[in-house]
């Protein structure tokens, strides 16, 4: 019983952490745009896209996936400078 109490508790923390890193990663690509744009209309209309994509699956709630497609929004980002 303790071991299953312990791995909710754990789940249920690790998920809040997701959840406030969206945010984070958000405004890391918003700062970002606004100081360094690509340069190559592609990338940015990639990495808009990407950033949007991003900011639905956090208000849905999925922050994992959220986490993982503005990470990929932030490597075109940062390859582009």
């Amino acid at each position: 019983m303790r071991r299953l109490t312990a791995f909710v508790i754990t789940a249920l923390f690790s998920t809040s952490l997701w959840a406030m890193h969206c945010p984070a990663d958000m405004a890391k690509i918003d700062a970002m745009l606004q100081s360094h744009p690509p340069s190559d209309a592609a990338v940015l209309a990639q990495v808009q896209k990407l950033r949007a994509e991003g900011e639905e699956l956090h208000k849905a709630g999925n922050h994992s996936k959220s986490v993982q497609v503005l990470g990929e929004a932030l490597q075109l980002l940062e390859a582009s400078e």
